[in-house]
């Protein structure tokens, strides 16, 4: 099941989500200070094209720094990526097959607006994911 709707959200919106994620990570790239954040875009990029079988989850050791960037990429590209996902989700939101998919974009707000301090695991059995020690 999680296959095919991967496959559904990647034909209906994760295509145009990643391209964005990839669009914001390479403009931070060739700024070169704002590096860490480009790496931060494209692992979500990642995610965004095939979300399902994986969750974010929150770093134990995200400190102040991941906050401060956090808002560094809020007003740099969180913002934008956010309303590119409010957007496909109400898109998405109108079909009844679209719902799942349109959860699954609402989801996605957040870590498009706060992405540093977090982390991609895969999703576990009983919805308990421990968090990774390397």
């Amino acid at each position: 099941m999680k296959t095919l709707l991967n496959i559904i959200w990647l034909v209906l919106s994760g295509f145009w989500l990643f391209l964005g994620y990839v669009l914001a990570g390479v403009i931070c790239c060739i700024l070169i200070v704002t590096i860490p954040w480009g790496i931060a875009s494209f692992r979500i990029a990642n995610y965004v094209l095939w979300p399902f079988g994986r969750q974010v989850v929150q770093k134990p050791t995200a400190g102040v720094f991941s906050f401060i960037g956090n808002v560094i990429w809020f007003l740099v590209a969180g913002l934008w990526l956010a309303i590119g996902h409010i957007l496909s989700g109400v898109a998405l939101a109108i079909t009844i097959i679209g719902i799942p998919l349109a959860i699954a974009d609402f989801k996605l707000i957040p870590v498009s607006l706060a992405p540093l301090g977090k982390e991609i695991v895969p999703t576990g059995g009983a919805g308990i994911v421990a968090p990774r020690t390397s």
